[in-house]
């Protein structure tokens, strides 16, 4: 049974078609980057994947069920999404808001259990951000906040977790403790891992299998070095790139060709 399993998949924004008859399947314990030029609806894909969306045309399996077999608390029990923008205007301390994530597995009203706190505290102990328990989220660094984030997605304790470029804007070793976040988690808890980003060697180095994606529709599906090619990445970002391998990692390497 695959994690993710999507066949014709439209969604439509108003007149505009965002995804356009996009196909594809995710294993189970899968590490999936999906790339691809801006505007090319990788966004919209995660969100339709979490229920989000509206006007979605298509078959959308999550666990071999149709989506929309799942309840709203059913699918966010499953379902984790890590959102590229997130809403600081409160004044929740970090535990409160990794606490957040265990909602899903709460009755109306019920309040958080021994049990619950315990989760939270494994969420934050797995993301190295439990020392900073107490303190404000408004008064900590982006990387700090990213890992406070994907703690309270771990804490919903999903079969599926969903990352919306959780490395941007980072500095190298904060990218590359977030990669190292998401390939442990999906090693030791067997959590399949979706994750949308524009680093195109980060995505070669952690992911297991490249989703590449342009207007979208799904251009081509595979590993890392099936994918992540000078012609592929013509064909989508329309400009050249050098593909060679890295020296460490032995992963394929992306370099801009100045003056392309």
């Amino acid at each position: 049974m695959n994690a993710i399993r999507i066949k014709g998949l439209t969604v439509r924004a108003g007149r505009k078609t965002i995804l356009d008859d996009l196909g594809f399947e995710v294993r189970q314990n899968d590490f999936l980057v999906i790339i691809g030029p801006n505007g090319a609806g990788k966004t919209t894909l995660l969100r339709t994947i979490c229920g989000l969306s509206e006007k979605v045309f298509g078959e959308v399996m999550v666990l071999g069920k149709p989506l929309e077999g799942y309840s709203r608390r059913k699918l966010a029990a499953t379902v984790a999404l890590v959102a590229q923008q997130v809403n600081l205007d409160f004044a929740f301390t970090v535990e409160e808001t990794v606490l957040m994530g265990r909602s899903p597995h709460l009755a109306l009203l019920e309040q958080e259990t021994k049990h619950d706190y315990e989760i939270a505290g494994q969420a934050m102990t797995f993301t190295q951000v439990d020392h900073l328990a107490d303190r404000r989220l408004s008064q900590l660094s982006g990387g700090e906040r990213q890992r406070v984030m994907i703690a309270r997605a771990i804490c919903q304790q999903p079969r599926i977790m969903l990352l919306d470029e959780p490395t941007a804007a980072l500095d190298p070793a904060h990218q590359l403790h977030i990669m190292q976040l998401m390939q442990r988690l999906q090693e030791e808890e067997g959590v399949t891992v979706l994750m949308v980003s524009h680093d195109l060697n980060l995505a070669a180095m952690f992911g297991s299998r490249i989703l590449l994606i342009k207007d979208g529709r799904g251009i081509l599906s595979g590993t890392p070095e099936e994918i992540i090619t000078p012609d592929n990445l013509r064909q989508a970002y329309g400009c050249a790139m050098h593909v060679d391998t890295h020296p460490l990692a032995g992963t394929p390497r992306v370099s801009l060709v100045p003056g392309q």
